[in-house]
């Protein structure tokens, strides 16, 4: 029997709460429900950690349903207390709308927007901020919802808890978000918000506003936010850098590393989650991941999927060719563009192809980019086959890199030991 959306959603680990649930299952098979998630403009990028309602949004649009994206050009320049330890620096306009740009370019790569009945539409609360003043904004808001309510949500009561406590302006923002569902209930007909589970209490509030100035019943839907194994919010890698989607932050090559390389025990949670593959095809995944995890099966899957899916197929092309190279592989057949992203992870730099014409010594090219430490140095590593060209290992010291080297119309590739990589390109 084929399951609902609400089903599939259970099925994959992305409900963790949802508000009256009968009665949003009705509402949502009598026909399209239009929902929306809140994104943070505060940056021009998206990152692993606003993915939860990015995949939201994605899902419940394939099954039919009509997404509203938010992008808080008011919410934004005051900042939401969720999860957070210290208030947020306030940003300029112009930043904002920058930030919006780029943010919906992301979100295109996962959402189909346009004119139709289910395509998407991203809209800015600051549209209806603006209009509205303090004054009023206390008397159709603030009185609806008391303090001891607000007090009561979790994400308030821990920056309250916390050393430097919570700013008023960082208190009202639960206001401001339950202000922004009704506006778009009575705006766009939008009955469901979305998103990861610290936001809760301020989804809840905006159904409670609704409910007490009398529209109509909302509800709210949120997944577990996403941990790694040892508790702490996916999305940075071991260095601590945050993964962007961004892929001038974040590479495409990169991006298929970080999920590539995460635990054998969170391949079938993140699979589901962010695979579009049939649950039952991911079954059998895990199976034959878990029979020899050794081959990353599942990772290798989840890693092609979700960098396609943000980056492309081609990108993806690119980011596993180029870890096979860094893995010893072969580098005929390869073009420029297969090694391109190998000059933003192994150092790298440019000769003269016209010098390279002539022929370098290939002892001087080790010892000038830093691969050994002086000319003799580099003979000894050659005599022990410790130095390769383009993955080939090395017979004579005395050899002449030139031109007919390059491995790609661009690219020469030098290596020492199995990790030391240096890229060097012909200008």
């Amino acid at each position: 029997m084929t399951m609902t959306i609400l089903e599939e959603l259970t099925a994959r680990g992305l409900v963790a709460d949802v508000s009256q649930r009968d009665e949003l299952a009705a509402l949502m098979a009598a026909g399209p429900v239009t929902f929306y998630a809140g994104y943070d403009p505060s940056g021009h990028s998206l990152h692993v950690g606003n993915l939860v309602p990015m995949i939201l949004q994605a899902r419940l649009q394939r099954a039919g349903h009509r997404p509203i994206v938010v992008v808080g050009g008011a919410t934004g320049m005051i900042g939401d207390p969720s999860g957070k330890s210290a208030e947020r620096n306030l940003l300029d306009d112009a930043t904002l709308q920058s930030n919006l740009v780029a943010i919906r370019a992301q979100l295109g790569k996962f959402l189909t927007f346009g004119d139709g009945p289910t395509d998407a539409v991203m809209v800015n609360n600051a549209d209806w901020f603006k209009d509205i003043g303090y004054m009023e904004f206390l008397r159709d808001v603030g009185k609806h919802l008391s303090i001891n309510y607000m007090l009561a949500k979790d994400s308030v009561r821990s920056r309250l808890e916390g050393e430097s406590g919570i700013s008023y302006t960082e208190f009202s923002y639960m206001l401001l978000q339950a202000w922004d569902f009704v506006q778009l209930s009575q705006r766009y007909n939008c009955r469901l918000q979305v998103g990861g589970s610290d936001q809760w209490g301020n989804i809840t509030a905006g159904c409670e506003l609704s409910r007490r100035k009398g529209g109509a019943q909302l509800f709210g839907l949120v997944a577990p936010l996403l941990l790694d194994s040892a508790g702490n919010k996916m999305g940075k890698t071991s260095t601590g850098e945050r993964v962007w989607l961004d892929p001038e932050l974040t590479t495409p090559y990169q991006f298929h590393q970080y999920w590539l390389n995460v635990p054998d025990s969170e391949v079938d949670k993140l699979l589901k989650i962010f695979s579009l593959r049939p649950l039952d095809e991911i079954a059998e995944l895990v199976r034959v991941h878990a029979e020899a995890p050794h081959k990353r099966v599942g990772q290798r899957a989840l890693a092609d999927d979700f960098t396609t899916w943000v980056h492309g197929a081609d990108a993806t092309r690119r980011a596993t060719t180029a870890a096979a190279v860094l893995f010893g592989g072969e580098l005929a057949g390869l073009g420029d563009g297969d090694l391109e992203p190998l000059a933003r992870e192994v150092p790298s730099s440019t000769i003269a192809r016209d010098t390279l014409a002539g022929g370098v010594p290939l002892i001087d090219l080790l010892v000038e980019r830093g691969l050994c430490s002086s000319k003799g140095e580099a003979r000894r590593q050659i005599a022990g086959g410790a130095i390769y060209v383009n993955n080939q290992k090395v017979a004579s010291a005395d050899l002449l890199v030139s031109t007919a080297h390059l491995a790609t119309p661009s690219f020469v590739l030098l290596r020492f030991g199995k990790k030391v990589y240096h890229l060097m390109r012909a200008e």
